[in-house]
């Protein structure tokens, strides 16, 4: 089986309910996982967003979270977790807000993608401190056994 990764807060390709978003609590949404692969030493996540600004026209990708090191004894992640709550030795990298922690949907136009996306990795990750995504993903590079990926959706109504 590959590795799985979901949310009981909404399903693939559904609605990101607002409370975990700007216009609400801005908390991160509960995740779960399965089927790690064998050989797994460390997990990785990032949440992203490749619509931005604007999903007619998009120019970059918004980054919303960044996890590392997270131990393959995990099996998930609580809802509205925070740093200190983090599975032990999980590291953070930093988002697009220039920091560490979760933040999240807060489109400016148009209905946005935010794609969670869970890395099992043959290696633990040294030395990285607080990495953006470009160098979580390089220290990534040849080292990933598995990937899953939810994707969830919002559009702001104010």
């Amino acid at each position: 089986m590959n590795l799985s990764l979901t949310s009981p807060a909404f399903n693939h390709q559904g609605e990101i309910p607002p409370e975990y978003t700007c216009d609400d609590q801005d908390i991160s949404p509960e995740l779960s996982w399965s089927n790690i692969p064998e050989g797994t030493q460390s997990l990785a996540l990032i949440v992203d967003d490749p619509d931005a600004p604007d999903p007619a026209a998009p120019k970059m990708t918004w980054v919303h979270w960044v996890l590392y090191n997270i131990p393959p004894s995990a099996t998930g992640l609580s809802r509205g977790v925070v740093s200190t709550e983090l599975p032990t030795g999980t590291q953070e990298g930093l988002n697009d807000w220039n920091r560490t922690g979760y933040g999240g949907p807060c489109p400016p136009i148009g209905r946005h993608r935010y794609f969670h996306k869970l890395y099992a990795l043959d290696r633990v990750l040294p030395g990285l401190k607080t990495p953006t995504k470009e160098a979580l993903e390089e220290a990534m590079a040849d080292h990933i056994l598995g990937e899953a990926e939810l994707v969830g959706t919002y559009q702001r109504t104010r």
